[in-house]
């Protein structure tokens, strides 16, 4: 009998809100360049990196993954999800690291994946140095990024051919290498360049890439329908997001929450609010001050944020009080090397067979139904996650709150796959 060799895997780092042709492009080309028999991704669940309720739900948004060419879709879980970019990228790694890929490979407006080895290099040279520069802008009321970025230019050499640090996958990019080096994980990591479209950009340009960014906001304004964001995604992905709009008949956004913010900005004391993971240097004062000024969301935010509480910190440490998560829940729950599951969302056949391949070699509990997971506090807290971002849909009588409970993995055959 010929022997079966093991199958080439790359690993990506994804929240696909939604998946859209620039995803696919980064998919295609990290199978490539990577030579991968198959695609893993570790993807956020119900709320994303920046304090934000995903646009649709993580099944949903799974479907679009499997048929973009992911093999394996897998839930960041939420305190690894919703966090600074250390983090973020620290539990994605060692998610990835746990199902044995062999390489992981992330999208980067630099694209040299030598420049960012040599960046950390250079940065652990001369970190005293580094941290005397961030500790001195974070004082002058720098957010945490742009303090970081100054830091780096203040102590980086005219000649130094490092990469940029104030552009945000670049950021992202230099966490997944130190994250790769602290775990001693036998990872290779790879770069992608971006294409066209910023991860920022509001609005599409003249492409057929665009960001999520701006195709969330066609999508959230009243001046455009679904069919304005059809050239910028799979037709897969649009079939996904029709079919969701159909049944709900609406998108995630942080208004629909902001109601539970209110309650629990008006009900909780000051002291119970300081107790929020993330609820820091005085801000419980600052949200209950402005709570009972903001008629929504957006000019709540507008109350709250300065230069020094970023839209996106601001953001974070709202969805934690959704969730009711302290600050000692938060430090019980992150574990320093490995989160403490995996959680399968989605496969392919291709994927199934990977899985059942390295099942035995897998250090935590492979999570394929919540409801047999209920003895693990950090999925206690993912299915919560999911339960109140299904709230608004279980108002408008078309979402469940059981959901987590019953929910299997997606499975595709193959053949269906994306393209653009």
């Amino acid at each position: 009998m010929q022997e079966v060799l093991p199958l080439k895997t790359v690993g990506l780092v994804v929240e696909y809100n939604p998946f859209h042709n620039g995803h696919l492009y980064h998919l295609t080309e990290s199978k490539r360049v990577t030579n991968a028999d198959a695609v893993i991704a570790v993807m956020s669940g119900s709320f994303l990196q920046r304090g934000e309720p995903a646009l649709v739900d993580k099944w949903a948004r799974t479907k679009m993954a499997l048929f973009g060419g992911c093999d394996i879709v897998i839930e960041l879980p939420y305190l690894y999800a919703v966090q600074h970019a250390s983090l973020f990228a620290r539990g994605a790694v060692a998610a990835l690291d746990q199902l044995k890929v062999d390489t992981v490979a992330f999208g980067s407006e630099d694209g040299s994946i030598d420049r960012f080895q040599e960046t950390i290099r250079f940065m652990e040279q001369n970190k005293a140095s580094y941290e005397k520069y961030l500790h001195l802008y974070l004082q002058k009321g720098f957010s945490y990024p742009r303090a970081s970025s100054a830091a780096y230019s203040e102590i980086k050499p005219p000649a130094f051919n490092g990469v940029d640090l104030s552009a945000p996958n670049n950021i992202l990019g230099i966490q997944y290498c130190e994250a790769v080096k602290d775990l001693e994980s036998s990872i290779t990591p790879y770069t992608i360049t971006r294409e066209k479209a910023g991860y920022h950009d509001p609005e599409p340009g003249d492409s057929a890439i665009a960001s999520a960014t701006s195709i969330r906001n066609r999508l959230l304004s009243e001046e455009y329908s679904l069919d304005d964001v059809r050239p910028f995604v799979p037709e897969t992905t649009f079939d996904v997001l029709k079919e969701f709009y159909k049944t709900h008949g609406q998108w995630h956004q942080w208004n629909d929450y902001f109601p539970y913010i209110q309650h629990q900005l008006i009900t909780k004391s000051p002291k119970e609010l300081g107790l929020i993971y993330e609820m820091e240097e005085g801000l419980e004062y600052r949200f209950k001050k402005a709570v009972t000024k903001a008629g929504d969301f957006e000019s709540f935010m507008d109350y709250v944020k300065t230069k020094r509480y970023t839209r996106t910190r601001l953001q974070r440490s709202l969805v934690h009080l959704l969730l009711g998560t302290t600050k000692k829940q938060a430090g019980e729950l992150v574990h320093p090397l490995r989160p403490d599951y995996i959680r399968v969302l989605g496969m392919s056949e291709n994927g199934r067979n990977y899985l059942n391949g390295i099942k035995k070699d897998i250090d935590v509990p492979l999570i394929s139904n919540a409801s047999k997971g209920d003895s693990i506090p950090a999925l206690e807290k993912d299915i919560q996650a999911a339960t109140v971002h299904y709230l608004p849909l279980v108002l408008r009588g078309t979402g469940s709150p059981v959901r987590e409970y019953t929910a299997h993995p997606i499975r595709v055959n193959k053949n269906e796959e994306a393209s653009i």
